[in-house]
């Protein structure tokens, strides 16, 4: 497969930059939140990136504005506790995180939720300052069920991932920066350049060396971290059985506080 013959679609596009494959979520009325053919689209457009020999560094970015707001809540009421762990969800973000080639993400405005596990699946975050970070789940009576529990802590310790999973509460890119969940920080108007001026500079390195760095990095990401996050899809799954889980998401949609019962 060549990059030429890579397809992108209403909700995500593709384009190539020499070497650099830039993908770029697109639906902006709705702040990029991931819908399930959202999350389709971005999955296969990475999977055919990675397929195609010229694209040797991938660009991944939501615009100047927003990266993603997080996952779409009416798509995410849909799931029941049985159909989540086989979920489009759950098997995109596997596919976002499977990966082979460099990924750089382009984070500007709101990283939220599902918006900010994609981010930490990338191997190199470049954050404007206007970038806000956060798991919020806990605020509508579940757990981040795509990574949130576990990479946190790869780049910023346990420490900052117990604040993000159990508060919910918002992190500026400079106290990100600080914590050392994101690599650089630029101007929002400079965010695009930038990733891409570091995405070159991958993409310029021999191809099998960067994939092999990339794979022996990620190798402790191997059997304890996949144990770990097949448990954060089966606690997730089972909250979404809860009524504290529908009381959140019912209470989001309804733009008022939620009442949570412990059941």
């Amino acid at each position: 497969m060549s990059a030429s013959t890579i397809c992108e679609s209403d909700l995500v596009g593709v384009e190539c930059s020499g070497s650099v494959g830039i993908v770029t979520l697109r639906r902006p009325s709705a702040r990029n939140a991931l819908s399930v053919q959202m999350l389709e689209d971005l999955a296969r457009i990475l999977r055919d990136c990675d397929a195609a020999p010229e694209v040797r560094c991938i660009l991944l970015t939501g615009g100047e504005a927003v990266f993603s707001a997080g996952a779409d809540i009416d798509a995410l009421s849909g799931y029941t506790a049985a159909t989540y762990p086989d979920s489009v969800n759950r098997h995109a973000f596997d596919a976002i995180r499977a990966t082979r080639t460099p990924v750089v993400a382009a984070v500007a405005g709101y990283c939220l939720g599902g918006g900010c596990e994609i981010a930490l699946g990338c191997d190199v975050i470049v954050a404007a300052d206007t970038a806000r970070f956060s798991q919020p789940e806990i605020n509508l009576g579940f757990i981040p069920g795509a990574g949130g529990t576990q990479l946190w802590a790869l780049r910023a310790g346990q420490g900052a991932q117990a604040h993000a999973a159990l508060t919910g509460e918002m992190m500026d890119a400079f106290a990100a920066r600080r914590a050392g969940l994101v690599d650089m920080i630029v101007p929002a108007c400079a965010l695009k350049d930038a990733a891409l001026q570091l995405a070159t500079q991958i993409a310029a390195k021999a191809p099998l060396a960067s994939r092999a760095a990339k794979a022996a990095m990620r190798a402790p990401w191997g059997a304890p971290l996949h144990a770990a996050l097949e448990q954060e899809v089966a606690l997730m799954s089972g909250l979404l059985a809860s009524e504290d889980a529908s009381e959140g998401i019912a209470a989001f949609l309804e733009k008022r506080s939620p009442r949570f019962a412990g059941r």
